[in-house]
């Protein structure tokens, strides 16, 4: 009897290049349509938003302006050089770059402190000293700095009441131009380091023990140990903490507008402070540039400490 052999398919096999290119193309059209919500809601809430305001800040529009959006004028860089020229934006970059010049590394200098104190000293209670240190921050800042606004009160405040018992005569803190930035840099500090600490004590307990055994074998004391071994381990965490810490005191914003409006003659009126002033009064697109130069300038500093970290690690 003659078999008859089966039938061959017209289609040859394809090669494993173009099955891997096709598994490959399924796998795009999923993660696509699974990031296709966020994408929306990242265009309509975050997009968009950001284009409009930098066409915003090219323009005169202002709040009388809002019912025919279309008619306003294209006034190009008109805006940035008024701010530039305006001598109350000027005064608030200073105080700005004040507060983030002391605040930031008194922050974390604190923090750095704690987390040490936390890894080695404080064996007993340890888990109730974090959490202490880190309540200030998810403390609403508002609450924080009402409290620390009748603290500093002149008359019956606490500082001034706990200075009086030593006989000293504590000043006007939040209305006098030497004490009031330097009033909101400690307050900042003390409610922001908790994270910074925290951050830093992972660094420390990542830090090999053995490197410090061996470096005290050596004969290295306590503080040699900590320069040429803690303090280069930590430098990526040192570059974390303390770009993530310039970015929110260059925005600083709460403490000043809680405590002193700004005040006294300006002496605490930061750059947020002010675009948000501008745009309460309707200035859109004069508030809007001044927002797009404290984000320039946050680039660039940002970009410097990556730069410093960077070049000694």
């Amino acid at each position: 009897m003659s078999t008859i052999a089966p039938a061959r398919s017209s289609e040859a096999p394809k090669p494993p290049a173009a099955r891997r290119r096709k598994g490959l193309s399924k796998q795009s059209k999923a993660a696509w349509i699974l990031a296709l919500p966020f994408l929306s809601l990242f265009t309509v809430f975050t997009a968009w938003p950001v284009i409009s305001s930098l066409y915003m800040s090219l323009t005169d529009i202002k709040s009388r302006d809002l019912r025919s959006p279309f008619a306003v004028t294209f006034v190009g860089f008109d805006n940035y050089a008024k701010v530039f020229g305006d001598e109350t934006f000027r005064k608030s970059v200073i105080n700005t770059f004040y507060f983030a010049l002391v605040g930031v590394p008194l922050t974390l200098g604190i923090a750095l402190a704690a987390a040490i104190a936390l890894d080695k000293g404080i064996t007993r209670f340890r888990t109730l000293f974090r959490v202490g240190y880190y309540t200030p921050v998810v403390t609403s800042i508002v609450a924080v700095a009402v409290v620390w606004r009748f603290l500093l009160q002149p008359d019956i405040g606490l500082v001034n009441t706990v200075l009086g018992w030593v006989g000293i005569n504590g000043p006007d803190w939040l209305q006098n131009t030497t004490f009031s930035m330097p009033s909101l840099i400690v307050m900042a500090s003390w409610r922001n380091f908790g994270v910074a600490m925290i951050i830093f004590l992972a660094g420390l307990q990542s830090v090999p023990v053995m490197l410090h055994e061996a470096a005290s074998i050596d004969g290295a004391s306590a503080w040699q140990r900590f320069r040429h071994i803690t303090l280069p381990m930590l430098r990526p965490t040192m570059l974390f903490v303390s770009v993530t810490t310039g970015i929110g005191y260059l925005q600083v914003f709460e403490e000043p507008f809680v405590m002193t409006q700004g005040g006294p003659l300006d002496s605490t009126l930061t750059m947020s402070m002010y675009t948000y002033k501008q745009f309460s009064f309707g200035n859109y697109g004069f508030a809007a540039s001044m927002g797009y130069v404290l984000f320039v300038i946050i680039v660039a500093l940002t970009a410097v400490q990556f730069r410093f970290f960077r070049s000694n690690t």
